[in-house]
């Protein structure tokens, strides 16, 4: 797991926006690390293309900077492809991903140090989603209720993901790649791409990432995105219980990312790493043009249903060394028309500059929650 806080560090710091389209929630925790190196990014309508959305998750390893700067630059570096102009956004998505990586790799910055990032990103334009994925965090829908999976992990030990390591010259150990690295695609980690003879998806780990497509419905209720500090605790299934369970109580978007954050931390740092990691979620509840009171009354009436069918039994884990095991399974006020991203520095506003940015939508409203 590396080097841990005697303490962990517990504040969190979280921002909601909203629009007719979206309530959107998000919290990070430090935790039990020395610092915190994740980044995430909501922006209700991307500058570059109004009233497509953008969310994001970044979760770094090595430093901070990498994740960082995908959290300010990312969605730029995918709406100037020009697939993104013709409409193909989900080549777009993959060839901006390679299109920052290569940036970063002759940015002295970055393409010196050892540090990299995961990247889950989602894109809502016309009723359609396209989730890319680079890493071992994670996307995953609600709809009606039922889980759906937007990514996979892309873990060492996979078969295809180990293929491409060792045909360029890697090899995998304890389920790390060179007996290093635990995940097997990111952006930066340049360390890892310097087979001349191999193109940039070809490299022992590559920023490419896979690409899912769904067509949104009035069906879906929400949408998380989340590092795997998350993951690692809790199920597919248990963080959209979680959830559920909770926007039918009424709670909002942030204070579930904050309270699921506190469910996955470990007592102590002894657990192997579970629960000990920094922890980002971000929380996007689909609105469909109504309140979000309608989307508790919807939930709201679901849990009670369960709750009947299960004779009330609606228990869940509780946040001691008995119950977390590894899941293997995969007040500012703005209105502004900007980005959202936020970073281990906190939340600023996007004319303010710096690591962190709170900023949203047109006729939305937001606010970073300190």
């Amino acid at each position: 797991m590396g080097q841990s806080l005697s303490e962990p560090e517990t504040a969190k710091e979280s921002a909601y926006c909203q629009n007719s389209q979206y309530r959107v929630g998000s919290s990070c925790m430090q935790g039990w690390r020395l610092n915190m190196e994740d980044s995430h990014t909501h922006i209700l309508s991307l500058p570059d293309d109004p009233g497509t959305a953008f969310f994001a998750v970044y979760d770094g390893h090595g430093g901070a900077n990498v994740a960082q700067y995908a959290g300010k630059h990312l969605h730029k570096f995918i709406t100037k492809r020009p697939e993104y102009v013709e409409g193909d956004i989900e080549e777009a998505m993959k060839k901006a991903f390679l299109d920052i990586d290569y940036t970063m790799l002759y940015d002295e910055a970055y393409g010196e140090q050892m540090a990299g990032s995961t990247a889950v990103t989602v894109i809502i334009k016309n009723n359609k989603l396209f989730c890319a994925n680079a890493g071992d965090s994670r996307a995953i829908a609600c709809i009606n209720g039922e889980v759906e999976v937007l990514s996979l992990d892309h873990k060492p030990n996979n078969d295809i993901e180990s293929k491409r390591i060792s045909e360029a010259g890697g090899w995998v150990e304890f389920n790390r790649v060179n007996g290093n690295l635990a995940l097997s695609r990111a952006l930066g980690d340049f360390i890892f791409k310097k087979n001349s003879k191999k193109k940039a998806e070809e490299q022992i780990v590559t920023a490419y990432p896979d690409v899912e497509m769904r067509e949104i419905t009035e069906d879906w209720d929400f949408l998380v995105l989340a590092c795997d500090g998350i993951w690692d605790v809790l199920s597919n299934e248990e963080v959209i219980q979680f959830c559920r369970k909770r926007i039918g109580m009424g709670m909002m978007p942030e204070e579930i990312c904050e309270e699921i954050m506190t469910h996955c931390l470990a007592p102590d740092c002894q657990m192997g790493g579970i629960g000990g990691d920094n922890m980002t979620i971000v929380l996007v509840c689909f609105l469909h043009n109504r309140t979000y009171e309608d989307l508790i009354a919807k939930c709201a009436s679901s849990s009670i249903a369960n709750a009947s069918l299960t004779g009330g039994n609606t228990s869940e884990h509780s946040s001691n060394s008995s119950s977390l095991s590894p899941n293997n399974s995969n007040e500012n006020l703005n209105n502004s028309n900007a980005a959202v991203a936020a970073t281990s520095e906190g939340a600023k506003q996007q004319d303010g500059a710096g690591d962190g940015v709170v900023s949203v939508s047109e006729d939305a409203e937001s606010v970073d929650l300190k």
